[in-house]
C-alpha cells in the first residue's frame, strides 16, 4: 500500500515516529521536514490531494490538534478524513466511512497509541452495506456541489 504522510510542525516528532511503524509500505512524505512553525494547508493538501489523485492508496495526517488537518483533508473532493483519538474510532472509519485519510494529534496521541490506530486502520475493511448508501449520498453531493 502507498501511504501519503503529512504534518505541520506540531505534528513533525509524530510523524517522524510513524515512518517506523509503516516499513512495510511505500510511504510518501509530503513534509514538514522540521519543526519550524509553517501553516497545516501546505503539507495537508499536499497528501489528500495524492489520495484523490489516486497516486497514494491512503493518507495518514497530523497537526497540533488533528482538527485544522481534519478540515482541509476534507476539503479535497473524494477524500474521507477522519479524526481519530482511540483504537475504536480507527477501527469505525474504516468499517463504516470507508475513511482514506487518517488524521491524528501530535499533541494528544503518544507513538504507541499511534502505532495501534495505524494498525488497526490499515487493516480493517469496509463492510458495505447500510454504509454504502450514507457514503453514496456524500458523494453524490460532492459532485454536485462541490
Amino acid at each position: 500500500m502507498r501511504i501519503a504522510l503529512a504534518s505541520d510542525h506540531a505534528g513533525w516528532e509524530l510523524k517522524e515516529a510513524i515512518k517506523a511503524f509503516l516499513i512495510e509500505h511505500e510511504v510518501e512524505d509530503f513534509g514538514t521536514e522540521k519543526p519550524e512553525s509553517m501553516d497545516y494547508p501546505d503539507t495537508g493538501f499536499a497528501a489528500a490531494e495524492a489520495v484523490s489523485r489516486g497516486i497514494c492508496d491512503r493518507a495518514i495526517i497530523i497537526c497540533g490538534s488533528g482538527i485544522g488537518m481534519s478540515i482541509v483533508a476534507n476539503k479535497v473532493k473524494g477524500i474521507r478524513a477522519a479524526l481519530c483519538q482511540t483504537v475504536q474510532f480507527a477501527k469505525l472509519s474504516r468499517q463504516h466511512n470507508n475513511a482514506n485519510a487518517l488524521i491524528l494529534s501530535g499533541r494528544f496521541i503518544s507513538p504507541y497509541l499511534a502505532k495501534d490506530m495505524i494498525d488497526v486502520w490499515l487493516t480493517e475493511e469496509f463492510e458495505g452495506g447500510r454504509h454504502q448508501k450514507r457514503l453514496d449520498k456524500i458523494t453524490q453531493y460532492e459532485e454536485k456541489n462541490c
